[in-house]
């Protein structure tokens, strides 16, 4: 039986490898601890690397592409909340918990590292992609408590740490800043962070986010919560989504008459929903000794975003050398 092409490419490997190894021997105690610093490292290392290549017109553009921020967060806090709500009625086959675990998943803001590293990978707007995935994370630490509150109806007890606005400042913004200093004043930094060391880095960080999100799962005892055929349920509900939602933004990206760099990073955005943003903002919202069920949708939907928008990426890229 032949192995099907997406699973031959090395970022989706990495992904199950990943994955595979968190289920096995998940990070714990102090090992955890370090590796979650290693890999907001790693991160910040992608972001400096990413201003390090661009060019200041080039950042400049992305920062003013109001029209294609739009559209990602329109996608990100609009369409998926309105499709949350119009699964209400599947509570008639699966579990309340469940359900109110998928319709949180739909609240949650973009992915940052993933977003911008698959539209790197892809050949899309990378500058806009960092701008689009960040104000993504911004507002969704208003946005997402808020629609929490009004679609879960759990508005008692959010308290939304301001800090979070520090972290993704030193955390994305800084690095790239610098990568940015880096580009226009130290010349030999900016061969350095030339395609190969991105492309090293953005795939190592996706890989280090997959095992850091599924161990913190495996040593909360969550999958023990589920049973068998929901899981199956909610992974084949994901790949739905998943499509629908690759087809949706690429359909509106043509029709507003956006670039094909601008549909690749609306497709990558705008289909992505953070796992490193959910679990953290759960644990605020809902409290960490009531999440539970809660976050093993958003999980899934997490892998498998992961798992076919690395293979569209991957195929976009070959398609782009094909034609260069």
């Amino acid at each position: 039986m032949p192995v099907p092409s997406f699973l031959k490419d090395p970022l989706i490997q990495g992904i199950l490898a990943a994955t595979v190894l968190a289920l096995l021997l998940p990070a714990h105690g102090t090992f955890a601890a370090v590796f979650g610093v290693a890999t907001k490292l790693a991160i910040a290392l992608l972001f400096f690397l990413y201003g390090a290549r661009l060019s200041t017109q080039e950042a400049l553009h992305g920062l003013t592409h109001w029209k294609l921020h739009l559209v990602i967060l329109a996608f990100t806090f609009v369409a998926y909340p309105l499709i949350g709500l119009a699964l209400r009625p599947s509570t008639l086959v699966i579990s309340e918990p469940i359900y109110q675990g998928i319709l949180y998943a739909m609240l949650v803001p973009s992915t940052v590292q993933s977003s911008v590293a698959l539209t790197g990978i892809a050949r899309g707007n990378v500058s806009g992609a960092v701008v689009a995935a960040s104000l993504s994370s911004l507002i969704g630490v208003i946005a997402t408590p808020v629609l929490v509150m009004l679609l879960m109806g759990a508005g008692e007890g959010i308290n939304v740490d301001g800090g979070v606005f520090a972290n993704i400042a030193l955390q994305l913004v800084l690095p790239f800043a610098l990568g940015q200093f880096a580009h226009n004043f130290l010349p030999r930094v900016r061969e350095i962070a030339g395609a190969k060391a991105t492309k090293l880095v953005d795939r190592g960080s996706i890989w280090m986010v997959v095992y850091a999100a599924f161990s913190q799962g495996m040593v909360s005892g969550v999958w023990d919560e589920v049973r068998a055929w929901e899981i199956v349920a909610l992974a084949v509900f994901s790949f739905l989504l998943v499509y629908a939602m690759l087809w949706l933004t690429r359909v509106t990206a043509n029709a507003l008459r956006f670039s094909y760099a601008d549909r690749v990073t609306i497709q990558m955005c705008g289909t992505q929903k953070s796992l490193a943003a959910g679990l953290p903002m759960a644990s605020v919202i809902f409290g960490g000794a009531s999440l539970g069920i809660l976050i093993v949708p958003l999980m899934i939907y997490h892998l498998v975003q992961l798992m076919i928008c690395s293979a569209v990426a991957a195929r976009y890229a070959r398609e782009a050398e094909a034609t260069s």
